[in-house]
């Protein structure tokens, strides 16, 4: 044998450096912020003088391992907000002492892979009840969509979590803008 076939290869700094430069541009998942998904141009058509209670679901946590998700605490907090600061209704309460009740269920959230811009689709089921005699005045899904591209973060990690508080924020507004267009 010779001695080019024993010879082991040569250790650089250029793949480790390499590879912590991918880790830190990774960075880890984080859930989308409930403050970034609060619309501030609903611009409600017509404010109703009634109390509403907000339910949600169909959200998921965020893992360390997995992509940005959005919690059903924090779309509840986001809608809430945003139905205070559009003036939508007189006032929001918690548990069933309101006037109606807004749920809004999370049906589709898809979000890409890879890429230098990140397109998430959202798809939301909303439905307005009247608590009094339990009547639907509302039934709607909405389906929107958020971007995030290399101009808004170079954190892959972070351009999704940007997408999908964009595809909740305009999901929100969409909705909300719905409701208000209401005569209740």
């Amino acid at each position: 044998m010779s001695s080019s076939q024993h010879a082991q290869p040569k250790l650089t700094k250029a793949p480790l450096l390499i590879l912590l430069a991918g880790l830190w541009l990774a960075g880890c998942a984080s859930p989308a912020n409930r403050e970034a998904m609060v619309p501030t141009d609903v611009n409600a058509a017509r404010p109703h003088p009634y109390s509403v209670s907000v339910l949600t679901s169909g959200g998921a946590d965020t893992g360390a391992l997995d992509s940005s998700n959005i919690t059903d605490d924090d779309l509840k907090a986001a809608i809430e907000q945003a139905v205070t600061q559009n003036k939508v209704f007189k006032s929001v309460v918690q548990g069933k002492n309101g006037d109606y009740e807004l749920s809004v269920r999370v049906t589709r959230l898809t979000k890409p892979l890879f890429g230098m811009t990140f397109t998430v689709e959202m798809e939301a089921a909303w439905s307005l009840t009247k608590i009094a005699d339990r009547s639907v005045v509302l039934r709607k899904s909405i389906n929107t969509s958020g971007s995030a591209g290399a101009g808004d973060s170079l954190i892959g990690v972070k351009r999704l979590r940007l997408a999908v508080e964009a595809a909740a924020r305009t999901n929100i507004a969409e909705g909300l803008k719905a409701v208000s267009s209401l005569a209740l």
